[in-house]
């Protein structure tokens, strides 16, 4: 079925699943649908297939993100790890979003979040070896300090459930996850404010979005409907 696939999506970019089925069925007429699910999962899995939203498939042909994950992230990510061990938590750099911006951000953090529980005591041992630590921080902090420092580290609750990957031995969320938190979280993401429609635009044509990690993920922040609609003015633009 491999070596047919691209044949099936050939003037299209996505299929529906029923369509799908129906063109594997005209050369495999013998498999049942149980036999081609178990396919196209391996596909998937392989892949060579892209599951972006329920009931459509399409051709895995774009980058996966890999974002530059630097010595500094590195080391902080193992020094929390070996403190805390058994907490769940992320990291990331917001200088990622600079390879889909226009105009640079003269500034970029780094960020942890950490699950609720342990989102203090990680602050704190934080700041007991480093400086411009941040915990939780609202816009009144970011005007009145963090945009007035370099090298900051914001630690802030991670969501229950967030949608993250592991990359180089590193936890840090997926591109879904940051989108969405960048539509949601306005000053943490000021920097991108006037550019997430661009950012949006130049991330969907690089990397394939997972819309129901999307979706699902904005549920457990109560947006879902704002961030459908964000998203679907942003690609119209």
């Amino acid at each position: 079925m491999e070596q047919h696939i691209e044949h099936y999506f050939k003037g299209s970019d996505k299929l529906s699943k029923d369509r799908l089925v129906f063109s594997i069925k005209k050369d495999f007429p013998s498999w049942s649908e149980n036999t081609i699910n178990m396919y196209l999962s391996k596909l998937k899995k392989d892949g060579v297939l892209n599951n972006p939203s329920r009931g459509i498939y399409e051709i895995e042909n774009k980058e996966q993100f890999y974002p530059k994950i630097s010595s500094n992230l590195k080391r902080i990510y193992n020094k929390v790890n070996r403190e805390f061990p058994y907490i769940s938590f992320c990291v990331w750099d917001t200088i990622w979003f600079n390879d889909f911006m226009i105009h640079q951000p003269f500034k970029n953090y780094v960020v942890l979040e950490v699950e609720k529980d342990a989102c203090e005591s990680v602050f704190s041992f934080l700041s007991q070896t480093m400086k411009n630590v941040f915990f939780n921080p609202d816009e009144e902090i970011f005007e009145r300090y963090i945009h007035n420092v370099d090298e900051v580290v914001i630690v802030k609750n991670l969501i229950s459930e967030s949608p993250l990957i592991e990359r180089d031995k590193i936890t840090i969320p997926t591109l879904e996850k940051l989108l969405v938190d960048m539509l949601i979280d306005a000053s943490l993401f000021s920097a991108q404010q006037n550019e997430k429609e661009i950012i949006i635009k130049n991330v969907k044509q690089r990397f394939t979005l997972n819309e129901l990690k999307m979706n699902r993920y904005a549920s457990r922040r109560n947006r879902e409907k704002e961030i459908y609609e964000l998203i679907n003015i942003s690609l119209a633009k």
